[in-house]
């Protein structure tokens, strides 16, 4: 569906169509929010999550006149079929239209993108401005509510951040080259271009790495971004066996031509990885890849086997064949022009068994790069950081405010917050929300993004980064969010580090 043809008065729930009859006679003001639970069991595996992607969606779907008669008569037809019962406000939408140009008269507040906040904790919230249109509240709720996947995916992106800069620290001294650690390849892998769009751009506020080139025109249409992420030349198995087993040497050989500077990747393992590696890199065109600089580094790329198991052999095989150095920390290290890429079967568990397999073995994490597809921009669902939109407050046409709330006897864990809320850093320098209305304007971290249908803040992709540092804490070995709870003490903001 092209841009212009999206119809915002069908992007609900078909149920929603019908409640502005449910609400009570005298209500002018519904309140929501958006959080994303903490598990009262503190078995989540998050505990901390990265905010990012509303402005994307407030762009490109709320943003202005959404509303027109033209789509008042698709929708009054639509919904008369579906229902086959005269549910559909039409009145109702018209009014909007009349009153506000076909704008939405609502507001959004919400936590700057790229904030790190604990589980449990408001992120936006959602009411209307004109008390006509007290229903529109949570109309908007399941759009919004889609925002579960960029922050899903920015918060395990980051997480796999946290992993590499603990082991690139501790093995090499520095921090140099972690924006390059974890190479998105899921475009492949997700559902739809827009999945790839917004997972993609969400890996990119952690990482610079990429070959999923519609994240990067998500983060250069709507954060500012001329150029957010960078790739280099790469085979697949499609341009290696095309040349045929016998020719396994001479497909290889090509490559070196083909790019003779600049990095480049070869997959290497559409036979025989080991013999590749020993046979033919290591002995064939030993003198070839030897010719290559540090800024044209030969970087091999298994694809297959044990991800732990295959990077350990490999890496023996490239020393044996190619010799390697100690560095200031006393890891070893292939020659420069030589690296590797494991791209199969990456996840959080898996990259952190490779990483201490690695430094066990006495080498550094600079030898080695990560691809992630299904693991970072799939392998995930709204349950994953358990993510939910409630009404909290209500207001009679009287004026009168009511504090309203869910507490489901079956599941604690479901009880929702209470009045309105705000978000703010405490004496002890945690962050918490603060409900029933009784927070502190000056102290609320939460920022009015969207009012009336114009966006009020227009966050760039840079300044985003900025606000997902890692901090020297989240490199702690015992800090990791999927093993125990973070405080949010970012006391110290660790240079050249997004």
């Amino acid at each position: 569906m092209a841009a212009q043809d999206f119809n915002f008065l069908l992007a609900t729930d078909s149920y929603k169509v019908t409640h502005y009859k449910q609400y009570p006679p005298n209500v002018s003001k519904v309140y929501s929010y958006f959080e994303c639970r903490r598990r009262k069991d503190g078995g989540a595996q998050f505990h901390e999550v990265v905010f990012f992607g509303l402005q994307y969606l407030l762009k490109k779907y709320l943003a202005g006149p959404v509303i027109t008669e033209e789509k008042i008569q698709e929708a009054k037809q639509f919904f008369q079929m579906h229902f086959r019962q005269k549910v559909f406000d039409e009145d109702g939408w018209r009014r909007v239209l009349e009153k506000h140009d076909g704008r939405l008269p609502i507001r959004i507040k919400a936590v700057p993108e790229g904030k790190i906040i604990p589980r449990g904790n408001v992120l936006f919230t959602v009411e209307n401005t004109d008390p006509d249109f007290y229903w529109l509240t949570n109309y908007v709720e399941t759009m919004l509510v889609q925002m579960w996947y960029p922050i899903t995916v920015a918060t395990i992106s980051r997480e796999f951040k946290k992993i590499l800069a603990k082991h690139l620290k501790a093995t090499s001294g520095s921090l140099e080259g972690l924006d390059f650690k974890l190479h998105d390849f899921g475009y492949r892998g997700v559902s739809s271009q827009e999945s790839a769009a917004l997972g993609g751009a969400a890996h990119l506020v952690n990482f610079c790495s990429t070959d999923t080139v519609a994240g990067l025109l998500m983060a250069q249409r709507y954060y500012s971004c001329p150029m957010a992420g960078f790739s280099i030349p790469a085979a697949e198995h499609s341009t290696i066996i095309s040349w045929g087993r016998s020719r396994e040497k001479e497909a290889y050989e090509s490559l070196l031509e083909q790019f003779p500077t600049g990095p480049v990747a070869v997959v290497s393992d559409s036979y025989d990885i080991f013999k590749a590696c020993r046979s033919i890199w290591g002995e064939k065109l030993k003198e070839r890849i030897m010719e290559r600089s540090e800024d044209s580094a030969l970087v091999i790329r298994p694809d297959s086997g044990d991800p732990a198991e295959t990077v350990l052999e490999v890496i023996k095989i490239l020393e044996e064949r190619f010799g390697s150095s100690l560095n200031s920390n006393g890891y070893k290290v292939l020659p420069s022009y030589l690296r590797i890429i494991q791209g199969d079967g990456i996840d959080l568990n898996s990259i952190e068994e490779i990483l201490e397999k690695l430094s066990e073995k006495g080498w550094s994490v600079e030898n080695v790069f990560f691809g992630c597809g299904s693991a970072l921009l799939q392998k995930l669902n709204r349950d994953t950081l358990n993510c939910a939109f409630k009404c909290s407050y209500v207001e009679s046409t009287n004026g009168k405010g009511t504090d309203v709330y869910k507490q489901p006897v079956t599941d604690p864990s479901k009880g929702s917050k209470r009045g309105r809320l705000s978000l703010r850093k405490n004496s002890d320098g945690f962050i918490e929300t603060v409900e029933r209305g009784a927070g502190k304007p000056e102290e609320d971290m939460l920022v009015t993004v969207f009012e009336n249908g114009t966006i009020l803040q227009d966050y760039t992709l840079e300044e985003i980064r900025k606000n997902a540092r890692l901090s020297e804490d989240d490199m702690a070995p015992a800090q990791h969010n999927h093993n125990e709870l973070n405080g949010l003490h970012h006391k110290h903001i660790m240079n050249g580090v997004h």
